[in-house]
């Protein structure tokens, strides 16, 4: 009876020993080795060293090597290789990419965390077609962006932002239908921003050197809900905006963008919309009639900043009620709407900047007194600020003169007339 079942076992034991001594292809153990080699812990000696679980005589490296994951099937491949603790106590590694890193061919996601990583990214990457998610960020690569990459059918998001990447956009990003998120801000990259895929969602370029126009010649992806090229040499009209519907969160800011700003951008649902520090001209324009189906109240978390431009003539109601609204440094004239006011007082306006303007009258309710939680600044206007509102909320850059001198403001608006 013992030898029967010990024949019977036999073969499950023969199964576990098998599955044990392939629990990872050998040319991905080897990749992993290189990527070792290439790398470091910067401080090697804390308890939370990355590579301290990277022991190459365990028997599953798949189940004990931090920072990977595998398939189920045997041999087991590395899918997922994520490189760096990402703790806020780690600095993270040193070191290069290892080319071999092109070995783990059925990789779907690669990630670096910040770190002091230099050198470029390898080409090789290009070769694992599978990747769906480069993330290396916030270490110093250098050299350009590997055309290769552009070549990955599956890629959806490509984060290689606060680095020390050159040279331009790769053309070819274009033919990436997958490509949904863009993220590579806060490098030195040079150039013009080329078409985009047309259905990508995120796009952030801010911080770079970039110039041009934004891309006029294919209409920029109708789908994008983020979009920032903040930072920039950026210039040319808005107009290629318009019919971007989808935005909530534009940044512009920063640029050498000009013309008017497209009424179609003065809406509740893009809540976020930096255009600070342009040449922009023209003024707001009127709110749209309100219908059931649009909503033109902008609520709470809401910021618009159209600070340091030349937008002149008097405001209108369309952006009365945003949370935290930047007008100053432009040419507005004449009265605020009541329902700024009646904003700010209520605190649904917490933050209005209205310093450097022309504005000739803030019509202050009487009896009431400004919420504590309100930052109201209406310095060196055409008039003297109401006595109740004082300058308290002002920021050091409004300086120390309560209101313009009286020659620019007749100047100012026979000008205007």
């Amino acid at each position: 009876m013992a030898m029967r079942l010990f024949l019977l076992l036999l073969p499950l034991v023969f199964l576990s020993t098998l599955v044990e001594a392939q629990a990872i292809i050998a040319v991905d153990l080897s990749a992993l080795r290189e990527i070792k080699n290439s790398l470091t812990d910067i401080t090697s000696f804390s308890p939370n060293a990355f590579f301290t679980s990277w022991d190459f005589t365990a028997s599953d490296p798949c189940s004990s090597f931090a920072g990977i994951t595998c398939s189920s099937f045997i041999p087991r491949r590395v899918t997922t290789l994520t490189l760096g603790t990402g703790l806020s106590d780690s600095p993270g590694l040193a070191g290069t990419l290892s080319p071999a890193i092109s070995n783990l061919s059925e990789l779907t996601q690669l990630v670096l965390f910040t770190g002091i990583v230099t050198g470029p990214i390898p080409s090789q990457i290009g070769t694992l077609k599978k990747l769906s998610v480069i993330s290396l960020t916030n270490n110093r690569l250098t050299g350009s962006i590997p055309t290769s990459i552009f070549t990955l059918p599956n890629l959806h998001t490509l984060d290689l932002s606060h680095n020390q990447l050159t040279g331009t956009i790769p053309g070819s990003i274009y033919e990436l239908s997958s490509l949904k998120v863009v993220v590579l801000g806060s490098n030195k990259l040079s150039g013009e921003i080329p078409p985009l895929p047309t259905e990508l969602l995120h796009l952030d370029l801010s911080n770079n050197v970039l110039s041009g126009m934004l891309p006029v010649k294919i209409r920029m992806p109708l789908t994008l809900r983020y979009l920032s090229v903040s930072g920039n040499r950026l210039w040319g009209p808005l107009s290629v905006l318009e019919s971007l519907s989808e935005l909530v969160y534009l940044d512009l800011s920063m640029n050498r963008f000009s013309g008017t700003i497209p009424s179609s951008l003065f809406r509740s649902t893009l809540s976020s919309m930096f255009l600070q520090r342009n040449n922009l001209t023209g003024g707001v324009p009127q709110p749209p009639p309100f219908s059931s189906t649009t909503a033109t109240v902008y609520g709470p978390g809401s910021t618009v900043d159209l600070s340091h431009n030349s937008l002149s003539g008097k405001l209108t109601n369309t952006l009365a009620g945003v949370e935290t609204l930047f007008l100053n440094n432009n040419r507005f004239t004449g009265a605020v709407p009541k329902d700024y006011v009646e904003s700010v007082y209520s605190g649904n306006t917490r933050t209005l900047y209205l310093q450097h303007n022309y504005i000739a009258e803030f019509p202050v309710k009487e009896g009431l007194a400004l919420p504590d939680s309100v930052a109201l600044c209406l310095s060196y206007n055409c008039m003297v600020p109401p006595v109740p509102v004082g300058f308290m909320a002002c920021p050091a850059s409004a300086g120390e003169q309560i209101s313009r001198p009286v020659n620019q403001c007749s100047a100012f608006n026979t000008s205007m007339a």
